[in-house]
Order: C-alpha cells, then sequence, then structure tokens
C-alpha cells in the first residue's frame, strides 16, 4: 500500500489524520506558525510519523542549513529531506556531501535521510539516482523535471508531466537501475490520476506520496472527477493558504477529493 499525506492548512492539521497516512511538515512555515510547529510535536508523540521537508518547492532553494540541524533537532521527525538544489544533479549531490560532512553530526535525532533525485538530462538524472541509491536511506523522485516536458506524451504540459515522471520511473525499471531494496517517495503531482499507474504495475517499493493537490483543489472549489482526478492544477501553494480558514463546503471536498485519490491509488 502506498502511503498518502496531503498537507492541509493549520485549521485542518487535526482533522488531516482521519484521511492522512502520515504527517508532512514545512519547515519554513515553523519560524513563524507556533501552532504549526505543536501540532507536528504532538503527532510524534502520539506515535505518528512524520516527514519533514526542507521547503525548497516553496523558496526556490533548500532552507538554511543551520537553521534545518536546529529544527530537526527540536523536533525529532521520523525523516527529514536533505537539502538539495532544483534540477542540478551535481550540485545536489555535493549538498548532500556537505550535509554529511558538517552537520549531521550536529543531528541528536535518529531520523531517516531522504535523498531527491535532481537533473535535467537522463545522464544528469541517472547519476544523481545511482548516489542516492548508495547514500540515501529513501529516494524521493519530484512531478517537475523540465525533462519530463521533453519525454512526456500529449501536448498538455500537466498531460506531459504526468506521464514524464511514469516514464522517468519504468525507465530506470527497464534498464535495471531502480534500486528495488529501498523505499521511494514521490514529491507532488501534476495529475492525481499519474498514481495508479505505479500501483497497477506493482511498483511495490513506491511506499509514500505527499500532494496538497486534493485540499488546495477543495479551497479552491474544484471536485475530482472521481478517480480520473481533475485535468487542471490549482496554481496555489498549499504553504500561501496555512492560515485559511476552511469552510464546511470546503471540508466535505477535501474529505471527497482525498478519498477519491486514494481510490486512484486502488484503496
Amino acid at each position: 500500500m502506498i502511503e498518502v499525506s496531503h498537507e492541509s492548512p493549520i485549521d485542518l492539521l487535526t482533522y488531516s489524520q482521519t484521511y492522512n497516512d502520515y504527517d508532512y511538515a514545512l519547515v519554513h512555515l515553523f519560524e513563524h506558525h507556533e501552532n504549526y510547529f505543536e501540532y507536528f510535536v504532538e503527532s510524534l508523540r502520539r506515535g505518528r510519523t512524520v516527514y519533514l521537508d526542507n521547503s525548497i518547492f516553496e523558496l526556490g532553494k533548500s532552507f538554511d542549513q543551520e537553521r534545518y540541524a536546529y529544527w530537526i533537532n527540536k523536533l525529532h521527525p521520523t525523516l527529514y529531506i536533505v537539502p538539495d538544489t532544483l534540477e542540478d544533479s551535481h550540485e545536489t549531490i555535493n549538498q548532500y556531501s556537505q550535509w554529511l560532512d558538517t552537520q549531521s553530526d550536529n543531528i541528536t535525532a535518529d531520523c531517516i535521510k531522504m535523498g531527491v533525485v535532481q537533473g535535467k538530462t537522463w545522464t544528469d538524472l541517472v547519476e544523481c539516482y545511482q548516489w542516492m541509491s548508495v547514500y540515501a536511506d529513501m529516494i524521493a523522485i519530484s512531478f517537475d523535471y523540465s525533462y519530463y516536458e521533453s519525454t512526456g506524451y500529449g501536448t498538455d504540459p500537466l498531460e506531459r508531466m504526468t506521464s514524464g515522471r511514469q516514464r522517468f520511473v519504468n525507465q530506470l525499471i527497464s534498464e535495471g537501475i531502480w534500486n528495488w531494496n529501498k523505499p521511494h517517495h514521490l514529491l507532488g503531482c501534476s495529475l492525481a490520476k499519474e498514481f495508479r499507474f505505479y500501483t497497477n504495475n506493482n511498483i511495490y517499493n513506491i511506499t509514500s506520496i505527499d500532494t496538497s493537490n486534493p485540499v488546495v483543489a477543495a479551497i479552491k472549489g474544484l471536485k475530482y472527477r472521481g478517480v480520473m482526478g481533475l485535468a487542471e492544477k490549482p496554481k496555489s501553494l498549499l504553504a500561501d493558504l496555512i492560515a485559511h480558514k476552511v469552510t464546511d463546503n470546503e471540508k466535505g471536498l477535501v474529505d471527497y477529493n482525498a478519498n477519491m485519490f486514494k481510490k486512484i491509488l486502488g484503496r
């Protein structure tokens, strides 16, 4: 079973445990939202799994390494994403190495380390994947590589991104590069329907997904078309909606969309 977490506004965090298999935190929000941080402290206390993200998608670059180490030590998450650099394989590998050399000894928490595959070309992505396959505890693959634009199918950009990640994963497998001995995580999504591919093809070591798509869609008044999900993608970042006060109608849509997302996963 692929576990899923949909990042949610503070107003929905406690309720999110009804539709999330685990909790997913964005570290930069800890700086200004104490109640957001305290939710994850309590979540861990109750025995739930918590992933901590370095907020690169929201900030454009990974959160400051020293402050990141500070929050890791303060929270003690189950897992954290090691700092990376968008679409730059060599700098991502360098950042991971630097983290191991300069920050790992400062981390008092015993956490799983997730490494993100980055790059712009097949060669760069494979080099980064193979490096993470050795050094990371868990391997993450993002939804938005520009590489997908040239390898995905169709004329619609969202369809190309969706099929592009499917094709990338399938090619890693078919060329014998995929590491079946390590768990994998899929970061975000373009279209929710993408994920049925991985369950239908029994890619069993894709063990988790995070995406705010069903929640942001609900806040924007968008209802999933059953197991087809949406044909569009809401443009807002969940981080920009973190203080949003959720209405009863929006909450009902969140429930529906999250339920349809699980059906897409065959659950």
